[in-house]
């Protein structure tokens, strides 16, 4: 009863190379799309901010007013060897603390041959 319906339907023509989807569309372009934006909007900023905090780490020097990643504000006295700086917080008081906890510099130590702060306007 059901062969002879089976048997009447017409074979169906095999699908051909355009018929169907190429399998970058189907499940590589959607992921290759998501790993884009993610790179967009997490990975390039975050990259930049960590190579930004790195070059100011390497900025610093003896007079700049920093704040530590503790929130602990402070005018550098002396750098040690390349990783630790000793920080005054208050007056004759001083904190050793690593350089890469420093979040902030304040503002920069004048340089001496910029003229720029003593010219009147």
């Amino acid at each position: 009863m059901f062969i002879s319906n089976a048997l009447a339907v017409e074979p169906a023509s095999s699908p051909t190379l355009a018929d169907s989807p190429s399998p970058l569309m189907g499940g590589a372009l959607p992921m290759l799309m998501i790993a884009l934006v993610f790179y967009i909007l997490l990975i390039r900023p975050n990259q930049k901010k960590i190579k930004d905090h790195e070059a100011m780490i390497k900025s610093l020097k003896r007079g700049d007013k920093v704040v530590t990643a503790g929130g602990v504000l402070g005018v550098i006295q002396k750098i040690e060897d390349d990783n630790i700086l000793v920080v005054e917080i208050a007056p004759e008081v001083k904190i050793r603390v690593m350089q890469d906890t420093i979040s902030v510099v304040l503002n920069k130590t004048p340089i001496a041959n910029d003229n720029k702060a003593d010219k009147p306007k």
